[in-house]
C-alpha cells in the first residue's frame, strides 16, 4: 500500500490564485496515484488564515466537489506560521507524510516527485530549497542573502534558500508539534526536530496572481522575529558592546587627567556632546533589544492557543477515484 500525502497550503485573501492553484495540484495529486507513489485517500488540506475575500467560500465549494479537497476555517487571521501549523496539526493524524506549500504557485509542484523519492528513501524532512534567484529584483536576493548570512552568524541553524517548502513525516510533522513555542519561525524549528534529512533544489517561479502577502515591512519584522527566537546572540553582542564603551571610556578618563597634569586643557564642548549622542543611542538600542526579549518572554508565559480552529471539511472516510 503507498502513503498517505496530505498537501498543507495557508490561504490569506486568494481567491485570484486558488481556482488555478487547486487545479494544478488536483492535476499533481491525481497523476501521484496513478503512479502508485500516493495513497487514494492522499488529501489537498486548504487552511483559511482568516480571509477577508472570498477565500474560504471558494475552499467550501472545492470540498463538495471532490472528496480529494479539504478545508480548516482559522476563526480569525493568524499568520502564515500559525496558519501552516494548524493545517500540519491536522493532518498529522491521517497522513504519513505532509508537504507544505504556499498558495501563490511559485512553488515548482513537480519537485514533490523527488521529495517523495527521497521520503521513501529514508528520510523525515526534505527540504525544497531554491536553485537560484536571478528572478529577484536587486534588493530582494541582496537582502535574502544578508539575512542568511546574519542568522548563521547569530547561531541560527536554517537552511539556505529554503522557506516553507518541505516535506515532513508523519513522525517529524508529530515531533514539530511538540514544540510549545508561540513566537513560531518554523524555518529555524523545522531543523531542531533533527532526524534524516536531505533537500530538493527547484527552480522557483512568479507568482500566478494577486499581491505578495509579504511586503517590504512584513519581511524585516519576519527576519527579527527569526532572529530573536532562534538566538540569544544579540543580547550577548550588547554585553560585549558595554564592554567595548566601558575600555573607550576608561581610556577617555586616563586622556582628560594627562591632559589636566599636562596642562593641555581646552573647552570639550564638542567631545561631551558626542559622547552624550552616542551613549545615549547605544542605550536606547540596548534597551530595544532587551525589550524585545522580554516581550516574547511574556507572550509566551500567557499559553495562548497559536490558533483556533472553527470549522475543518475532511471527508476522511471517502476514497478518491
Amino acid at each position: 500500500m503507498s502513503d498517505i500525502l496530505y498537501i498543507v497550503v495557508p490561504c490569506y485573501n486568494e481567491q485570484e490564485v486558488l481556482p488555478e492553484t487547486s487545479k494544478r495540484l488536483y492535476d499533481k495529486m491525481t497523476a501521484l496515484h496513478k503512479q502508485q507513489k500516493i495513497d487514494e485517500k492522499s488529501r489537498i488540506l486548504f487552511v483559511n488564515d482568516g480571509s477577508k475575500d472570498a477565500t474560504w467560500r471558494l475552499i467550501e465549494e472545492l470540498c463538495a466537489k471532490s472528496p480529494l479537497y479539504a478545508g480548516v476555517n482559522l476563526s480569525r487571521n493568524r499568520g502564515h506560521q500559525n496558519a501552516l501549523l494548524a493545517g500540519i496539526a491536522t493532518a498529522a493524524p491521517h497522513a504519513d507524510m505532509i508537504v507544505s506549500m504556499d498558495a501563490d504557485l511559485q512553488d515548482d509542484i513537480n519537485a514533490m516527485d523527488e521529495m517523495i523519492a527521497a521520503y521513501q528513501a529514508g528520510n523525515d524532512v526534505v527540504y525544497g530549497v531554491r536553485s537560484s534567484r536571478q528572478k529577484d529584483s536587486f534588493f530582494k536576493r541582496n537582502s535574502a542573502q544578508l539575512f542568511y548570512r546574519l542568522m548563521k552568524l547569530l547561531g541560527a541553524e536554517i537552511v539556505y534558500n529554503h522557506a516553507d517548502y518541505r516535506l515532513l513525516s508523519k513522525r517529524a510533522a508529530e515531533a514539530l508539534l511538540s514544540f510549545d513555542e508561540v513566537n513560531l519561525f518554523l524555518r529555524g524549528i523545522v531543523p531542531m526536530v533533527g532526524f534524516q534529512s536531505t533537500t530538493v533544489t527547484y527552480e522557483r517561479g512568479e507568482r500566478f496572481a494577486g499581491k505578495s502577502k509579504y511586503p517590504l515591512g512584513k519581511m524585516v519584522t519576519f527576519a527579527l522575529e527569526g532572529i530573536t527566537s532562534l538566538s540569544v546572540k544579540p543580547i550577548r553582542m550588547i554585553t560585549v558592546g558595554g564592554l567595548l564603551v566601558c575600555v573607550v571610556s576608561l581610556l577617555m578618563l586616563i586622556k582628560a587627567f594627562a591632559d589636566y597634569f599636562s596642562g593641555n586643557v581646552e573647552p570639550g564642548w564638542t567631545s561631551v556632546i558626542i559622547s552624550i549622542w552616542v551613549l545615549g543611542g547605544l542605550q536606547l538600542f540596548a534597551i530595544g533589544i532587551i525589550g524585545e526579549y522580554i516581550g516574547k518572554t511574556y507572550m509566551e508565559t500567557k499559553e495562548r492557543p497559536k490558533f483556533i480552529i472553527e470549522s475543518v471539511l475532511l471527508q476522511e472516510d471517502n476514497e478518491v477515484e
